[in-house]
């Protein structure tokens, strides 16, 4: 039995890390309300590496349809704009020499409904991320009737991997309900 726990402890953090990346990929998906995570996926060329924006810039939202960018070193407004601009987020920077703002334009209705398909794309890897690991947690705890363990005991631990895979199911379709509504709010 203490073999079961193990794999359901083990099971249930890799299903939280599922829906963490979920949550981290949702939030690159834009609502049409300025948000700083947008610019999370975003790599600068710092001195011959790439690092994070948020490393070399300090990101501020001032209202809900701007982003503002203040690099820490005034030289890096350039390289920070061009990363922007290569990012595919479809975002134009304006630069005054000192920092960078983003105008986030509304959605149209056709945008919004794109962007909905998308985030169901998302829900969907993560449910079948989920699924996956209900499989590979299932086939361990079989194996374990081969090392003296119980059928009984093997089924009860089944039966606990479906109840929760089917929270975990649940979690994801409460996520995918909340963006759906954030990006069809006008």
């Amino acid at each position: 039995m203490e073999e079961i726990e193990l794999f359901l402890d083990d099971a249930k953090d890799t299903m939280e890390k599922a829906l963490k990346h979920l949550a981290i990929e949702l939030t690159k998906i834009r609502a049409g309300k300025a948000n700083a995570g947008m610019l999370d996926g975003i790599q600068v060329e710092y001195y011959g590496m790439l690092s994070p924006l948020h490393t070399v810039a300090s990101v501020n939202t001032p209202d809900a349809r701007t982003i503002s960018i203040k690099p820490f070193e005034k030289k890096m407004i350039g390289e920070v704009e061009k990363a922007i601009r290569n990012s595919n987020l479809g975002l134009n920077p304006n630069n005054d020499g000192e920092q960078i703002r983003l105008n986030i334009p509304p959605l149209t209705e056709e945008r919004r409904r794109d962007l909905v398909k998308k985030v169901k794309q998302e829900v969907e890897t993560a449910k079948i991320n989920v699924r996956n690991i209900r499989k590979d947690t299932n086939d361990d705890i079989r194996k374990l009737v081969k090392d003296g363990v119980s059928e009984d005991a093997v089924k009860m631990g089944e039966e606990r991997v479906q109840k929760l895979t089917d929270a975990f199911i649940a979690r994801i379709d409460e996520t995918f309900v909340a963006k759906e509504k954030d990006i069809l709010l006008v």
